[in-house]
């Protein structure tokens, strides 16, 4: 997402370990990607080259699900068990209520993330819009004053005596 920059918009490639491309963006303001992966070192640019006189300020985020999850992992706390059918509630119910609440807690932390992003880009729209605005104002003060000043000078005029007095 561009945050603040003039036209609020970037290019946006996307390349796969074996070079190919997987994602080509021009000239948007946001966009959201979901690749299936393979094993190697993707690339990603964000690209600017159209407007080398502003600079952009970029948010992105990277997520990678299922990275490191390995069924031995999973099934290790298993062997510590020990007299489950004691208990009313098993401990792969216990697991499964915390892998739904991880799940969830890492969703709402994304989604904040993201309205801290949207927040950022309409506050830089509102900064600009209040400098252009006082810009202008200033602009208008002054052809008042000058108007007033002319108008005085102006009014001052059509009462002078033009004619020369004799003494």
């Amino acid at each position: 997402q561009v945050l603040d920059g003039a036209g609020l918009d970037v290019d946006f490639h996307l390349l796969s370990p074996k070079g190919e491309t997987l994602v080509f963006d021009e000239r948007k303001s946001d966009g959201v990607h979901t690749v299936e992966t393979e094993d190697g070192d993707y690339m990603f640019c964000f690209d600017n080259t159209f407007s080398t006189i502003s600079e952009k300020v970029i948010f992105f985020e990277l997520i990678l699900d299922n990275m490191g999850e390995d069924g031995q992992d999973q099934e290790d706390w298993k062997k510590y068990v020990t007299g489950t059918d004691l208990l009313d509630m098993k401990l792969e119910d216990i697991l499964e209520s915390i892998n739904s609440v991880k799940t969830r807690l890492s969703k709402s932390v994304q989604i904040q993330t993201l309205l801290r992003a949207f927040e950022a880009r309409d506050r830089n729209i509102q900064e600009s819009n209040f400098d252009r605005v006082n810009f202008w104002s200033m602009v208008n003060l002054g052809v008042m004053v000058v108007v007033s000043a002319v108008q005085v000078y102006m009014l001052k005029s059509l009462f002078e005596d033009k004619r020369k007095s004799r003494t």
